[in-house]
């Protein structure tokens, strides 16, 4: 995840995401297979230049370094979406579901901007989009800090890691193609003489 320090340069972005959300953010335009993720997403979140140019220079450094290695994380053998773990973070429950509809909230945005036809998608990935789009409409406001609901929030967490990572398999892993044109091959080229 983003640290939260990075907030002040969020909040001086077009977005003005939370950590959370501008994490999201960019895993949704990886996993969506946007070429240009870490440039496509620091025109989202990037100070502008009207913020101050100090402030413009540094945020956009600092966020650059942040999607660097959120986008390395990507590129192991086995790519690889960290979500916190509850067993790590101290924070109350309330806060935490916060964070994950963040997330989740964040990547559907962006992965939507890649612009991808549904019709291109299989079943399976149509159906994850609709459950993370479910999940967006969980009342916060109501959640207790009971054993239950840290196991339930335990297993969403788990559930939208490996959901993005599946359409991150199929979507940019696979090379389906996106509105702006054909898939990029994912073959060698050869050289015909």
């Amino acid at each position: 995840m983003l640290n939260p320090d990075i907030g002040r340069y969020l909040d001086a972005g077009p977005l003005t995401p939370s950590p959370s959300e501008a994490h999201g953010l960019l895993c949704g335009l990886i996993c969506g297979g946007d070429p240009h993720a870490l440039e496509s997403w620091l025109g989202q979140v990037a100070p502008r230049p009207e913020a101050g140019a100090t402030l413009a220079a540094e945020g956009r450094a600092a966020l650059r370094q942040c999607g660097l290695a959120i986008e390395r994380e990507f590129q192991g053998p086995e790519s690889l979406i960290r979500l916190p773990s509850p067993a790590e973070d101290a924070a109350p429950l309330g806060e935490r579901a916060l964070r994950l509809y963040d997330w989740i909230r964040g990547f559907l945005y962006a992965f939507g901007l890649v612009g991808r036809s549904e019709a291109d998608l299989s079943e399976q990935v149509r159906e994850i989009l609709r459950d993370l789009t479910t999940l967006t409409r969980m009342d916060l406001d109501t959640l207790e800090e009971t054993e239950d609901n840290e196991q339930a929030l335990a297993e969403l967490i788990e559930f939208v890691r490996v959901a993005a990572m599946l359409i991150h398999h199929e979507c940019a892993v696979v090379r389906l193609p996106t509105r702006g044109g054909p898939a990029p091959s994912t073959d060698q080229e050869t050289d015909p003489g």
